[in-house]
């Protein structure tokens, strides 16, 4: 059987249980252990498929197809592992089952409450990746923030398994927050003090309290929070701020969370931990050799979870290249004609990113059209590639009223149409194309050069495609379709040839990218803005030794 480590959140929320969990989840991996890490959202939703952006930020999608929250990026990106359906489990989904029970009878009449009916779902649901040999630790982060109505079941479920497995099979960690106050000039326990004693009055008192902070702990200051929370001195782990998400695992060994939970858990003889890849990464990420600006074009910029999956793949493809990306977020709600040139001349690169709706489009081909005519390095991800699509077809085929039957249903030239298998589709959670599905390369294509192979699989989240009635004409007149469907012969890929960096997916690559496995498009991306960078200085320095002489 596994062990169980529950992660919950007291203060306030955004403290970062997502990145401790993964933290600890890496190290103990370091150690030779097997990990999984999963999710326990306290929202109503079945999913978060259906969620604005703005409200939860993006929505991460796994190779099975399930939509979640965007904290299982950070467990595939930290465990260089896939996570599934099972990894991801929201309040909506607990009820909407045990109502289904309800229905057929599988409760036999009995009154259906919260305790033990709702409560005996979140469990099975907790213990159910720790069942056979598969993993030796389930890591479960307990989404909200003790004290919310919405978290008790949750809280109450942990209650139960800790009282029902052995006392070595279970740990509880509590992340919680020491503020600054500048006016008195200390750090202040009272909060997590508080927050220790609502979640004892629920019935789990934590074995170890993660505190973030911004300043030292001193020993004075853990052994008053030792003893006023009860727990072991040193069980207060700090959690200092950190430059990037990825020095926390080498923080949290630093305070040996690694140890201390493996000592509560009984687990003995594991090697030390092997983070050597992990360490070179970092180096190449703060000691950067280049830099470039890349441009996001997006409509959801004013919440950076919005595309949180991008912005990582970036530092990694950016480690990868020896590069710092710099990131330069503009809205294309805001880019027309008259401006594109002042708000793209200084860019490396320019990223479409995805998204839904017909706000921003215009901008968005207007940046297209900028990269596509002056040999700016584009990458354009889901939405982005359609983007180009329609840009190429309005500007190259001559086709003016060329557009998606998303923004513009009544289009006379539909070169993005809905999906054929979605036409019939009148229920939208869960919906759309997701998950992993193959894709084949052509041959000598820049897809075929970037990922070194002609066979690759990707994940998908979408309702539009390329309409394939198109394809002739497209390919005719210089935009190849790189990447298809073996099944479906749906276009995955679009690139230019003639252009020195240009292409589009119909998938989200961004997903699968990886600290240890840079997704290659993002690598070769940044490749290419690094050569356009270089040869816009060198353009440069022959005007600038002509002015000095």
């Amino acid at each position: 059987m596994a062990k169980y480590i529950f992660v919950t959140g007291g203060v306030t929320s955004s403290l970062g249980k997502g990145i401790i969990a993964a933290s600890l989840a890496k190290l103990l991996q370091a150690r030779g252990l097997k990990v999984t890490i999963q999710k326990f959202d306290p929202y109503i939703n079945i999913d978060p498929g259906t969620m604005n952006p703005y409200e939860h930020g993006e929505c991460y999608v796994t190779e099975d197809g399930a939509e979640t929250d965007l904290d299982l990026g950070h467990y595939e990106r930290f465990l260089n592992i896939f996570t599934s359906q099972a990894n991801n489990v929201t309040t909506g989904r607990i009820y909407q089952t045990v109502i289904n029970k309800e229905r057929e009878g599988a409760y036999l009449g009995k009154t259906v409450q919260v305790v033990p009916h709702i409560t005996d779902e979140i469990k099975r649901r907790m213990l159910q990746l720790g069942k056979g040999s598969e993993f030796d630790i389930v890591i479960t982060e307990i989404g909200g923030t003790v004290g919310d109505i919405e978290s008790l079941p949750f809280v109450e479920a942990v209650r139960q398994l800790q009282w029902e497995l052995p006392e070595e099979d279970t740990l509880v960690i509590h992340l919680t927050l020491i503020p600054y106050l500048k006016a008195a000039k200390e750090l202040k326990t009272k909060p997590t003090q508080h927050s220790v004693k609502m979640l004892s009055q629920e019935g789990v008192h934590p074995d170890i309290l993660v505190c973030r902070t911004e300043k030292e702990l001193t020993p004075e200051l853990r052994r008053k929070i030792a003893l006023f929370c009860n727990v072991k001195l040193e069980a207060v782990i700090e959690a200092a701020d950190a430059q990037t998400i990825y020095e926390v695992p080498l923080l949290m060994m630093r305070e040996k969370l690694d140890i201390i939970s493996m000592k509560k858990l009984k687990i003995e003889n594991t090697k030390e931990p092997e983070l050597s890849k992990w360490k070179e990464f970092l180096d190449k990420l703060k000691y950067p050799k280049y830099r470039v600006t890349i441009g996001l074009i997006g409509k959801y910029l004013e919440l950076q979870d919005a595309y949180k999956s991008i912005l990582e793949s970036f530092i990694h493809a950016g480690a990868m290249n020896e590069c710092q990306v710099q990131i330069v977020n503009i809205h294309s709600e805001f880019i027309t004609d008259v401006n594109v040139t002042e708000k793209l001349s200084g860019l490396d690169g320019l990223l479409v990113a995805p998204g839904f709706g017909h706000r921003g489009v215009e901008g968005k081909i207007v940046a297209v059209k900028y990269a596509r005519e002056n040999g700016l390095p584009f990458f354009g991800i889901c939405l982005g590639m359609q983007m180009a699509v329609i840009e190429f077809a309005r500007n190259v085929l001559g086709l003016k009223n060329a557009h998606s039957t998303e923004m513009d249903p009544h289009t006379t030239e539909p070169v993005i149409d809905l999906m054929e298998e979605q036409n019939a589709v009148t229920i939208k959670g869960g919906t759309m194309r997701l998950g992993s599905y193959p894709c084949t390369i052509k041959e000598n294509s820049l897809a075929e050069t970037i990922y070194g192979t002609r066979s690759i699989n990707e994940r998908h989240r979408h309702r539009w495609e390329f309409n394939n009635k198109y394809l002739e004409q497209f390919e005719n007149a210089g935009m190849v379709a790189s990447g298809k469907n073996p099944g479906t012969d749906l276009v995955e890929i679009i690139e230019l040839p003639k252009h020195p960096f240009f292409i589009g997916v119909q998938y989200h690559p961004e997903l699968k990218s990886t600290v240890e496995s840079p997704q290659p498009i993002f690598v070769h991306f940044i490749k290419a803005a690094r050569a356009y960078a270089e040869k816009k200085a060198e353009t440069k320095s022959p005007l600038l030794q002509s002015e000095m002489n």
